[in-house]
């Protein structure tokens, strides 16, 4: 299939090459030219704006940081809404504010024909790169089957949870389990290392009991080196739990362990580590400098 992708940072990297393995023809757009040029370099056809990105393109794909971004991407000067097909639909990986996917969906399909599917992720990087995503799909029953063939490419599960939002939500949800369970791992890792207990060891002896999780097994190793490189960008943790702050504030639900969470990591970017992987809220623990 031809697909315009727009966003080529960390998972755009991922998702795009994935694409190309897969036989697609990618034609992808960041704003940032160095990004472009470097896609070139595993099969991706450089275009100049997301205009030129959706033209002719069966899918387009958008992987951003903000829905502003998106917003921007979809409707802004040589936008995508100015050349996308009515047949085609628009698929977003991001993590974006659930009242906004659905009134930029409306817009699109009224005003180009366009379906839209949310479908944000969870996996990180290397889980674009290999197919291994877990994607929470929102949209109708069509543009599901349009987009479901390409999706299942990139997905260890792909879920359609309902119309558009639906996946939105549900991130919102992934992200309350997983970004309190950084600052959680974090806290747990401290008391063994304090309490003198080899962090090396602390996956198998704790990993086959109810404390054990697929967070656990993937951040645990990186926290006991300190390895803060970024996967994902704290600065990103935080705006995605300042997003469920907002959706629990609309749906009056109590999230008091994720508003803690956010405040951890705010304290975090105010220190100026918000290009570090969000695992570094370690750093608030364990006395190293911050």
């Amino acid at each position: 299939m031809h697909i315009g992708f727009l966003g080529l940072g960390l998972m755009g990297e991922g998702f795009t090459r994935r694409l190309v393995e897969l036989g697609h023809e990618v034609r992808g757009f960041d704003p940032r030219p160095e990004r472009r040029d470097a896609a070139t370099g595993w099969g991706v056809a450089a275009a100049a704006s997301p205009a030129e990105a959706a033209a002719g393109a069966g899918l387009v794909m958008t992987c951003v940081t903000t829905t502003d971004d998106l917003e921007a991407a979809v409707f802004g000067d040589d936008g995508v809404a100015a050349a996308i097909g009515r047949e085609a639909v628009l698929v977003d990986f991001s993590t974006t504010v659930v009242a906004r996917t659905r009134e930029m969906a409306g817009r699109l399909r009224d005003t180009t024909g366009a379906g839209w599917v949310d479908a944000p992720v969870s996996g990180g990087p290397p889980a674009a790169r290999g197919g291994g995503l877990a994607i929470m799909a929102g949209g109708t029953d069509a543009d599901m089957a349009t987009t479901r063939p390409v999706l299942e490419g990139l997905a260890a599960s792909l879920v359609h949870l309902g119309p558009v939002g639906a996946g939105q939500v549900t991130k919102m949800v992934n992200q309350v389990c997983v970004l309190t369970n950084f600052v959680v791992l974090a806290e747990a890792l401290n008391l063994a290392e304090r309490g003198g207990v080899d962090g090396g060891k602390l996956i198998d002896a704790l990993g086959s009991g109810y404390a054990g999780s697929n967070l656990m097994r993937a951040m645990w190793p990186r926290m006991i080196e300190r390895d803060y490189a970024p996967a994902g960008y704290l600065r990103q943790v935080l705006k995605d739990l300042d997003m469920v702050h907002d959706l629990a504030h609309d749906l009056k639900a109590a999230i008091p362990m994720s508003t803690q969470a956010a405040e951890l990591f705010r304290l975090m970017a105010a220190r100026g580590h918000e290009e570090l992987d969000g695992i570094a809220v370690l750093k608030l623990f364990t006395g190293e400098p911050v």
